[in-house]
């Protein structure tokens, strides 16, 4: 008899109530509730709620929702900054059964129409900050949902064009409401749009099993504790916040709300509030390593900054280290419910100059807690590299942290999953202690005379130049080289370099023919999200030759 033919633990060991639930992040807040009522949860302006408030409210808002036929994989749109309305909906949504899509508050009422109409949104809640690019979506969409007003008192302006306000729709919802986790829980759970820059962005489903298992990556990976106070620099329309949401729950943390991102609001709230952590992308880092150094007095408890989007350049994370803020460094897109790979720290770095610190920070890591498996491998052959730290392939992951797929595109989703594997678009290196370094997304690398130039490398000599606030750089067509690196800068307030001090740098901190060959003074476009726009920047090096 095989050991096939036989197997004990086969018999009688089968899933049911008593052993198996569907992992759903909403379990985090009602445990929360239930043992911290009265901690603080959210904090916006002079307004302070607990947890059972809270609890209390997200229970309403599914029940209001449920009342007006909203159930399962049906979809609410929300169009706000980070308030505490935006905050509820990661819960109360889901908890109706519906999918939650927050927007990009930065997007136009184009982009707007396009994503309620391809993600069939049913009802939309929007802020009366974005009442008249709605107005306007929705005309433009040719759609007719529920829009229901957050009437915030920290914004003046715009008009209420909903039916109700939030509070009048979330006060006919009951606060006791019996939500059932999902009987599946790789059912939907959220809708996040990629940025979409160079075509229509793609509809990124995440399910519950997801989310739930990045919350609790976030918290692991991040050493948060019990308790953390955490400030919403970050979107909560981006990747649902990198689904801290979700983790603050978890963590039985304060969520302090935050409308717009300013140095002055930021540090504020980090002296008063006391906040402990944030996250931010590299633009804002740089924004608040500029800030006046008055803002940054009086701030004396530890600060933890959790930076991703854009490599950070290492003078950017020396700069916030610096100050006095601990920086990790964590790496993921859309599709991977933001962060799945972190720049787990080592004791023994511990002893190294402030420097080689930063340098080792900027390195994009290794595979979050609870990510299945990552490597940097050949996108032809799927064979990972070598890890000496030279070898450029592309990004790969897979495991709980990816996406179910693409909305209404099974095309682009299974070529994503290619081989078994999710497919970034991302060319890195690895190293031999095992943690990745992206050297450039595969549009951006740059081929000079048969050399590969990483416009990040690049980048991150500019950044070293005292008087540079901000740099990009990108290929231009040469008719000896075939391309070489042409360099987009912002000079800080009252700079005073040239173009040839600017190569000259580069060209003392590098192998000469990575320098750039041109540097053109500007501000830099963005995308909503706050990306570099490098397919602009590309067209303008080629254009103005």
């Amino acid at each position: 008899m095989t050991t096939t033919d036989h197997n004990p633990y086969a018999l009688g060991l089968d899933q049911n109530p008593a052993n198996f639930a569907a992992l759903s992040p909403l379990s985090f807040i009602a445990r929360t509730a239930a043992v911290y009522p009265q901690r603080t949860a959210v904090v916006h302006q002079g307004m302070r709620r607990n947890w059972a408030e809270t609890y209390s409210r997200c229970r309403r808002l599914a029940s209001a929702l449920e009342k007006r036929g909203i159930g399962k994989g049906d979809t609410v749109a929300v169009m706000a900054p980070n308030l505490p309305e935006v905050f509820e909906a990661h819960f109360g949504v889901p908890m109706a059964g519906a999918v939650l899509n927050a927007l990009n508050i930065r997007l136009d009422a184009e982009a707007i129409a396009f994503i309620l109409q391809h993600g069939e949104a049913k009802v939309v809640i929007v802020d009366r900050e974005f009442s008249e690019t709605i107005a306007r979506a929705i005309k433009i969409a040719r759609i007719n949902p529920i829009v229901i007003d957050i009437d915030d008192p920290s914004f003046e302006g715009g008009e209420l064009i909903g039916e109700m306000d939030y509070e009048a729709f979330i006060s006919t919802g009951d606060p006791d409401y019996e939500w059932p986790l999902p009987a599946d829980e790789w059912d939907a759970i959220t809708l996040n749009y990629t940025s979409g820059t160079t075509g229509d962005p793609k509809g990124v489903v995440y399910h519950h099993r997801g989310a739930y298992l990045n919350a609790v990556s976030n918290v692991l990976s991040w050493n948060m504790g019990d308790a953390p106070v955490y400030l919403w620099t970050l979107p909560m329309f981006h990747c649902n916040g990198w689904c801290f949401p979700w983790s603050i729950a978890a963590a039985a943390g304060v969520s302090v709300c935050l409308r717009h991102v300013r140095a002055d609001d930021i540090y504020n709230l980090i002296r008063d509030e006391k906040v402990n952590f944030f996250c931010g992308a590299p633009i804002v880092l740089n924004m608040l390593n500029n800030a006046d150094d008055e803002l940054k007095t009086g701030i004396e408890h530890q600060v933890n900054v959790m930076t991703a989007g854009a490599a950070p350049p290492a003078s950017v994370i020396e700069g916030m280290e610096n100050m006095g803020f601990n920086v990790t460094h964590v790496y993921g897109l859309t599709e991977t419910y933001g962060p799945c790979v972190v720049c787990a720290w080592h004791e023994e770095w511990n002893d190294s100059t402030p420097t080689e610190k930063a340098r080792l920070k900027s390195r994009q890591g290794v595979k979050a807690p609870m990510l299945e498996d990552l490597m940097v491998a050949n996108p032809d052959t799927m064979e990972p590299v070598a890890k000496d730290g030279e070898t450029i392939g592309e990004i790969f992951m897979r495991g709980n942290l990816v996406m179910k797929g693409y909305l209404k595109n099974p095309t682009t989703t299974d070529k994503s999953f290619a081989g078994g594997w999710f497919h970034s678009g991302d060319l890195a290196v690895w190293h031999e202690d095992g943690y990745i370094e992206i050297k450039d997304r595969s549009k951006d690398i740059i081929i000079s005379g048969g050399e590969n130039i990483s416009s990040i490398e690049v980048e991150d000599v500019l950044y070293r130049h005292p008087q540079v606030m901000e740099a990009a750089v990108v290929a231009q067509q040469d008719e000896k080289w075939g391309e070489v690196p042409c360099a987009f800068v912002t000079l800080k307030a009252g700079a005073d370099v040239s173009e040839q001090d600017i190569i000259q740098f580069c060209r003392d901190s590098m192998a000469r023919f990575k320098a750039p060959k041109r540097v053109v003074f500007c501000d830099l476009p963005k995308t909503s999200t706050g990306k570099i726009q490098k397919f602009v920047l590309r067209t303008q090096a080629n254009a103005e030759q």
